[in-house]
């Protein structure tokens, strides 16, 4: 299948046109989504469901710019940071409102940052760098280390697993009230039918241009509104036929039909990011890095690339964590360790690693993400020839991130990532996340990495993050692909973005 990507294949995140500050309000858009989110909590959650909906309610500190720099958001500018890397000043806006009508302090900052490393993975994962966080006086806030973190300001930019901030008095664990600084409001949720988000009308947006994540966000809606639509073919119909407005992750085979409709039209993003194999560290069959390294060794990442995306012109292979426009790429590990194909080999390392062919490995996947699936029927089947017994469990997704925070119930679960800006974002490299990676060699490794501020030592410092990653296996990259959505023609104003946003969009008059 040829693509003409001329006109829908954009870098991540370009600058929504200057024009839109003079369109006007009103409308509603229907967004089909892969699923019912499990929670609106996003400190709580890694699920990128989760933090494209909570994006539209909450805001972070910082976010990041069309070309993935960090940029303010709720802080008035990037922070200044001492000399020695250890104090972090940051500077509030002024007249931010909640959704409750209050006027967001330091104090909100404070509670709301404290929350986020108790609750969230990636504040856990910063967590053992923080010394104390204070409110300095009513707009500054200080964010005192132990030691440098260079990562900081990435982490609380990124909205998965988000350092939102709520008011000091909700700060609930589980979250009971979703108040937030956002462009829009949560009026209603029904399970399983829609998530109901309307304009915030005493949302104050940042001045300029909008950039990214970043810059100013624009209610031009009146409402939009999420509606899970797990089965992917019901998707690509309702692509089709314009039965929504905006519809998420569609199988890339969908193409050329959704090309053909006459009131949708595809969107592309290139390269959107790469999915992966996550492997249990603590528990199971997958525990002991001997028995990774045979299942490694038994799949061809080739032929589940094929069966997931059809195409060479949606996928490619690559083994390095990053691909090779990025500043992190690098090969360290890789070689020997990627596409091995061999079920045979496979076999004898795991016999040699004490396996007996009675424990079958648990494959934790869901359809709603059809390409997690197909990838899960091949690995199989290449496992299977290896002499490995299989239990593959099916699941919806919000079923899924609950199942794999327990470490007694799967052995490998399927998921997929982005390329994300700070390789310190990446999930698996807390211990706390899913899969429970914590060796001597992690903690060197990582802890290296992200103690130096020094932008070149820190590129050859991830090559050592990388490789530590191909020698534990903690998870395996299966390859890159490009990200595939709809939206319909009379919407303006969506850009392409791994996680959609609805502030600047608007309808067609």
């Amino acid at each position: 299948m040829k693509l003409k990507l001329a006109l829908l294949i954009a870098s991540a995140l370009v600058a929504a046109p200057s024009l839109l500050s003079a369109q006007d309000k009103g409308g509603v858009i229907n967004v089909a989504t892969i699923g019912e989110p499990p929670t609106l909590d996003p400190m709580a959650s890694t699920a990128d469901l989760v933090g494209i909906v909570t994006q539209h309610i909450f805001e972070t500190l910082y976010t990041f710019d069309k070309d993935w720099k960090t940029t303010p958001l709720l802080a008035e500018s990037l922070p200044e940071i001492s000399a020695d890397g250890k104090i972090y000043t940051i500077k509030l806006r002024s007249g931010i409102k909640f959704h409750d009508g209050s006027e967001m302090a330091s104090d909100d900052v404070v509670a709301s940052l404290n929350r986020w490393i108790k609750v969230a993975s990636r504040g856990k994962q910063a967590a053992s760098f923080i010394d104390k966080i204070a409110a300095t006086d009513p707009s500054t806030v200080t964010i005192s280390l132990k030691q440098p973190y260079a990562p900081l300001v990435s982490l609380l930019a990124f909205n998965n697993s988000a350092a939102i901030i709520l008011p000091a008095e909700k700060q609930d664990e589980p979250m009971k009230e979703f108040i937030g600084t956002g462009p829009y409001m949560l009026k209603e949720r029904k399970a399983d039918q829609y998530i109901q988000l309307v304009r915030f009308d005493g949302y104050t947006p940042r001045s300029g241009e909008s950039n990214g994540y970043g810059g100013a966000r624009h209610q031009y809606l009146d409402e939009i509104r999420f509606v899970p639509v797990p089965d992917a073919n019901t998707r690509i119909e309702a692509a089709v036929s314009g039965q929504y407005d905006y519809i998420d992750s569609l199988p890339v085979e969908s193409f050329d039909k959704i090309k053909s409709s006459t009131v949708t039209e595809p969107v592309v993003l290139k390269p959107f990011g790469y999915p992966v194999f996550v492997f249990n560290t603590a528990e199971g069959v997958a525990k002991d890095v001997a028995m990774r390294k045979a299942i490694r060794q038994a799949l061809s990442m080739e032929d589940m690339m094929a069966a997931a995306f059809g195409s060479t012109d949606f996928y490619a292979l690559d083994g390095d964590i990053y691909p090779k426009n990025f500043v992190w790429n690098t090969d360290a590990g890789v070689e020997g360790s990627y596409n091995l194909a061999d079920p045979e080999g496979a076999a004898a390392a795991a016999k040699a690693a004490g396996y007996d062919g009675e424990k079958p490995i648990r494959i934790l996947t869901s359809r709603q993400y059809e390409f997690h699936y197909k990838m899960a029927q091949v690995a199989a089947e290449y496992l299977k020839l290896a002499g490995f017994k299989v239990d593959m469990q099916v699941v919806d997704w919000a079923t899924l991130t609950q199942r794999r925070a327990d470490k007694g119930l799967w052995d490998i679960y399927i998921t997929h990532s982005p390329f994300l800006p700070e390789p310190a974002l990446i999930g698996s490299l807390a211990p706390s996340s899913p899969g429970w990676w914590d060796t001597p060699l992690r903690k060197q490794t990582v802890e290296a990495f992200s103690a130096e501020s020094d932008p070149q030592k820190r590129i050859a410092l991830w090559a050592d993050v990388q490789k530590a990653m191909y020698a534990e296996i903690p998870y395996m990259k299966i390859g890159d692909f490009n990200g595939l959505t709809a939206k319909a023609k009379k919407v303006e104003g969506v850009v392409p973005a791994p996680w959609p946003y609805f502030w600047n969009a608007s309808i067609k008059k």
